[in-house]
């Protein structure tokens, strides 16, 4: 079967007086894994339901090949869904498990044998199917919920947190194999996470959600690199966001009076917030010339590969710096209480305006010069 194409156009779904889904579109094309992410009550599996048949939307439109499927019962829709809980069926083993949606299709049972040692063979677990799920580890409980899903030949595979209860390193072993079998199958797959990580690993494109909108579409890196918002800025690259006033178009002043100096400069005034991530900081020590910001050390933490420095640069304003903790280039660690300066470069400076839209700037130097010498 080949691979399908999902269209969601302006979809709504309301809870009471709350916009659950708020006028959502996007386009998944045959193949592609996209991943929905955004905190919790985002919308995000709301949005996953939906295409489900799960519920009902109260407005738009859900397409599969071009075809509406929003009158069509889950049971029609020919997709494999993966839960977060796996909802494998106790009593039954690991096999009949993978059978079971064959049979409820009726296939005749030397096709459902067939195919249950071909997805078998997939998840690796040919030796395991007359276990009993209870018998299983988590991962191989979640494997086989994946193969489960595969067996139907979904036009659609939609994964719903499926990691979210694993530990650490398996979740990371499992978000490989995922992908991989995504790949070799070449299904078109939409999942559900609220894990910057695992998204950032697993999808061809992110959707941001947040209050029910899409906040940006993309490919991983193109979200990191040029966030459309200050919500994304925050949620992708984990960027440090500072909200203020600008000045001349050349400063950003902050509620507490103080004063961050901006590489670029704007054609604007008025409310403004500047977003920045902590690896793009360079750290000095405090007088260096030209430096944007400064500020007190009150935290510094060695993670092995990085080292963090929370730097205080107001009241209530703390802004985190990461750098390498090893190898030639690892940076220097300052004590709690040392006055630093803080540094970035033009292509690594986000403005946003008082509606958090984009602004764009004429840098006033190369990007590459350093305007701090490294203590």
């Amino acid at each position: 079967m080949s691979a399908a194409a999902l269209t969601l156009d302006r979809l709504v779904r309301r809870f009471g007086s709350h916009n659950a889904v708020d006028t959502i579109s996007l386009e998944v094309a045959p193949g592609e894994l996209m991943v929905l992410l955004g905190p919790s009550g985002c919308g995000k599996t709301t949005t996953l339901r939906l295409v489900a048949g799960f519920i009902t939307p109260d407005d738009g439109d859900i397409r599969l090949d071009g075809q509406s499927i929003v009158t069509l019962p889950p049971h029609k829709r020919d997709m494999g869904i993966v839960f977060q809980s796996y909802a494998l069926f106790p009593h039954l083993s690991v096999a009949r498990n993978i059978a079971f949606g064959l049979e409820m299709r009726r296939i005749n049972a030397a096709a459902t044998a067939a195919r249950v040692e071909e997805m078998l063979r997939l998840i690796r677990l040919e030796a395991l199917a007359a276990r009993l799920p209870r018998q299983l580890s988590g991962g191989q409980q979640q494997r086989v919920a994946l193969a489960r899903a595969l067996a139907i030949h979904p036009k659609l595979l939609l994964l719903d947190e499926p990691l979210s209860n694993l530990d650490a390193a398996l979740r990371a072993d499992m978000a490989r194999e995922i992908r991989l079998l995504q790949q070799v199958r070449g299904i078109t797959t939409i999942m559900v996470t609220h894990d910057q990580a695992e998204a950032m690993a697993m999808a061809d494109r992110l959707v941001v959600m947040h209050d029910g909108r899409v906040e940006q579409i993309g490919a991983p890196e193109a979200l990191h690199l040029h966030p459309a918002t200050p919500f994304v800025a925050r949620f992708i690259g984990g960027s440090n966001v500072i909200r203020g006033r600008i000045d001349a178009g050349s400063h950003l002043v902050l509620e507490n009076g103080a004063s961050v100096a901006l590489v670029g400069r704007y054609h604007a005034a008025g409310s403004a917030t500047l977003a920045v991530r902590p690896d793009s900081i360079r750290l000095g020590l405090a007088g260096a010339p030209r430096a944007r910001v400064e500020g007190a050390v009150e935290l510094c933490t060695w993670l092995g590969a990085t080292v963090e420095h929370v730097v205080r640069i107001g009241p209530e304003l703390t802004v985190l710096v990461r750098g390498p903790g090893l190898g030639p280039d690892a940076i220097q660690r300052h004590a709690a209480g040392t006055r630093v300066a803080l540094d970035w470069a033009a292509e690594d400076e986000f403005l946003f305006d008082g509606d958090d839209r984009p602004l764009a700037a004429t840098p006033t130097e190369p990007a590459a010069t350093k305007e701090i010498h490294h203590a």
